[in-house]
């Protein structure tokens, strides 16, 4: 069990000790209405375990715990709502008829379960999305990444570095994500790095200056795809 989860179970054992003391120790009629308001009080604070399970479960970054957060939030909003009015219930029991508290917890426990699912439904979409994104610029990163190696290994001055230094920034301020339409286009840019930075190693000077500029124009020919699709959506 990690720590996150044992605090979590000394709380909600804790909170269930007072409510249960606080419920006993005063003298107070224990008819349906109060049965109901104790009842629905102790699922309250039971129904926590099961929140903060489905909102951190699984979370270890700092992002993923922070997505979970809204669905705490409902939960311990529902849980001190329902102690309170537990409470009401139980103190106002010789006067408050059964079905009011029934119908008021049953419509607050409805409410709190279509607020957490909800909220749990909206987190796994922006995670999703996430997870698409990270997917879509690694290829672009991969690239800037072998670019600036090879921009480093580079000190031969004169057009070749030139050659490199402008392509490089020019990957470097490329849009980076990337999609369906370009993912031929970034394979070649790729392959021509790889056959850049071979050249670049063995010296073969002009070998490595025509492949900047055929680089080149695969990088302006995938930026203007990247450009047509966004303006398609």
């Amino acid at each position: 069990m990690s720590k996150n989860a044992l605090r979590i179970l000394l709380f909600a054992g804790i909170a269930l000790v007072c409510f249960n003391v606080i419920s006993f120790v005063i003298p107070l009629e224990k008819n349906g209405t109060f049965w109901v308001g104790y009842i629905f009080g102790t699922l309250a604070i039971l129904l926590q375990l099961v929140v903060m399970k489905v909102a951190f479960n699984g979370a270890e970054s700092i992002r993923s715990k922070f997505y979970g957060f809204p669905i705490a939030r409902i939960g311990v909003i529902y849980g001190i709502c329902q102690i309170l009015l537990s409470f009401t219930a139980m103190a106002l029991s010789p006067y408050i008829p059964l079905w009011i508290p029934i119908i008021v917890f049953v419509l607050m426990l409805a409410a709190a379960s279509a607020g957490c699912i909800a909220a749990d439904a909206v987190r796994e979409t922006i995670e999703t999305q996430d997870e698409k994104l990270v997917k879509d610029v690694s290829a672009m990163r991969s690239i800037q990444s072998k670019m600036n190696l090879i921009l480093s290994q580079t000190d031969c001055g004169g057009d070749l570095q030139k050659a490199i230094e402008k392509l490089a920034d020019e990957i470097k301020y490329s849009d980076p994500v990337s999609g369906k339409a370009t993912e031929e286009l970034e394979a070649e840019l790729d392959t021509l790095i790889g056959e850049l930075q071979k050249a670049v190693v063995d010296g073969e000077n002009e070998s490595a200056l025509a492949l900047c500029k055929k680089a080149g124009g695969i990088l302006a020919e995938r930026n203007r795809v990247c450009k047509l699709t966004k303006n398609q959506k």
